[in-house]
């Protein structure tokens, strides 16, 4: 729509991780830093935190694409409520060893020897584990315990736990003591400030064939860079629709107009929704065995409020539960497929 009236090549400011479009801001060059010492350590873990939409995964990919892969061997897991044993037939297939129907002890077998046989080879294996904040608790200590693999002395086998801020409240619990002394680089990911934000958006535009069509009035960064609070992925959803606002009234500049008006109608469509689960919620009794009719007491609306989080956990546990029987059934076809080639 708004990139042909602007004569873009493509969506500047769409949503997916396309590290084409990696703008190495002083934050994730620091990051980027860590994250390459990290490597140059050989061993342990390195870890990455930051709020949701601060670009940790596009990070990841950057640091990827500059590996050679001649010496290491790179292995990436995009987390769940993973638990020890599905963490170890995971890591399994992600490096394409068998794990169907074999017991912990096989399975911890077999990913050692993959591990020496990597060694031997001259690589080092590493696995990125994005989203590493719902990674349960045994399931990072078994990430601690493959970390003790060696060989001639030298460690086998590193992570990189990438994640949001309960990933680092996680790390500080008194149970985590052991995993912490193997971290060898931690970083947490900061906001754009606004002469940042305003050097994001143009190097996004001008990465997808911009040429100053529309023009962004110098007064409209500093709000989007307050509005979005400078979250790479919330000033994307906000330029993507001040585009999309712009080519719907045919504008060839933007103005704070523009920009209050974008901002107004997201807020509008926040209020709607909120609107529609209160409205909802209450009477729902069919998913949610809460009563329909509340007083205006606290403590009754408490009572109400509890039994709705519960059913909502409990409904929730199920979904993660049939979520990780997917991703596993996924990794066995993806396992048959690969045997046939």
């Amino acid at each position: 729509m708004y990139d042909g009236f602007y004569n873009l090549s493509k969506k500047p400011f769409q949503l997916n991780a396309d590290s084409e479009f990696f703008f190495n801001s002083a934050v994730h060059k620091r990051a980027l830093a860590y994250m390459r010492y990290g490597l140059t350590q050989g061993e342990g873990f390195v870890v990455v935190t930051g709020k949701p939409g601060t670009g940790k995964t596009m990070l990841v990919k950057e640091l990827v694409n500059s590996l050679n892969n001649d010496n290491i061997t790179i292995g990436i897991m995009v987390s769940s409520q993973v638990g020890a044993d599905d963490l170890l037939k995971i890591i399994s297939a992600t490096f394409g060893l068998s794990y169907e129907g074999e017991d912990k002890s096989t399975l911890l077998t077999r990913i050692e020897r993959y591990f020496i046989q990597q060694a031997t080879e001259g690589k080092r294996v590493l696995m990125i584990v994005d989203e590493a904040q719902n990674l349960p608790k045994d399931s990072l200590e078994e990430l601690r315990m493959l970390s003790n693999f060696e060989m001639s002395g030298k460690s086998l086998f590193q992570t990189f736990l990438i994640g949001q801020l309960q990933l680092g409240e996680t790390l500080f619990l008194p149970e985590m003591e052991q995993l912490r002394q193997r971290i060898v680089a931690t970083y947490q990911l900061k906001s754009l400030n606004e002469e940042e934000t305003k050097s994001y958006i143009l190097f996004r535009l001008k990465k997808a064939g911009w040429q100053h069509t529309p023009q962004f009035e110098d007064d409209v960064f500093a709000v989007i860079c307050s509005y979005s609070q400078g979250i790479p992925r919330r000033i994307n959803t906000l330029c993507d629709r001040v585009l999309l606002f712009g080519y719907l009234d045919e504008l060839k500049v933007i103005n704070l107009n523009a920009i209050h008006k974008v901002i107004a109608d997201i807020e509008d469509e926040a209020s709607l929704v909120t609107d529609e689960f209160h409205d909802v919620l209450p009477t729902n009794s069919s998913n949610i065995n809460v009563p329909i009719e509340i007083n205006n007491s606290y403590e009754e609306r408490i009572v109400v409020l509890e039994k709705a989080v519960t059913s909502l956990q409990n409904s929730l546990a199920k979904e993660r539960a049939l979520l990780r029987k997917a991703i596993l059934l996924q990794l066995d076809m993806d396992t048959v497929y690969d045997e046939h080639l």
